[in-house]
């Protein structure tokens, strides 16, 4: 499976983005995405998740209300919609896939695939 991320960027503050994961390999529309983010000298962390079916969706605290995962199965492409973004957003994301929400909460280092990342930088 690979995964393209894009879509990031430079924006000020109380702007919006949207990131795109574009997926292709086998089965990889089977399995659970996730957006990742890893800001310097800070640990990688789960930002959201969606299941292979897109009906169930996991946000960590610090982005509820501000950030919309979606899947387009037809299009094998999972999105980030980013909505008042913060300095504190500022971070290399990555887009992952796993075998489902539960895993890719709990077992960061056994997560199947990773792509790329994409910088998203928010001045204040």
């Amino acid at each position: 499976v690979q995964l393209q991320a894009s879509g990031g960027g430079l924006v000020q503050a109380g702007a919006s983005l949207r990131l795109s994961c574009a997926a292709s390999g086998h089965a990889s529309s089977s399995y659970a995405m996730g957006w990742f983010r890893q800001a310097p000298g800070k640990e990688r962390e789960l930002v959201a998740a969606i299941n292979w079916s897109g009906d169930l969706t996991y946000y960590a605290d610090s982005v509820k209300g501000r950030f919309t995962i979606s899947r387009d199965r037809a299009k094998n492409t999972v999105y980030l919609q980013m909505n008042s973004l913060k300095s504190e957003d500022t971070a290399v994301y990555y887009c992952a896939a796993d075998r489902s929400i539960a895993s890719a909460t709990t077992n960061i280092e056994g997560i199947y695939y990773w792509g790329e990342g994409t910088q998203v930088t928010v001045s204040s």
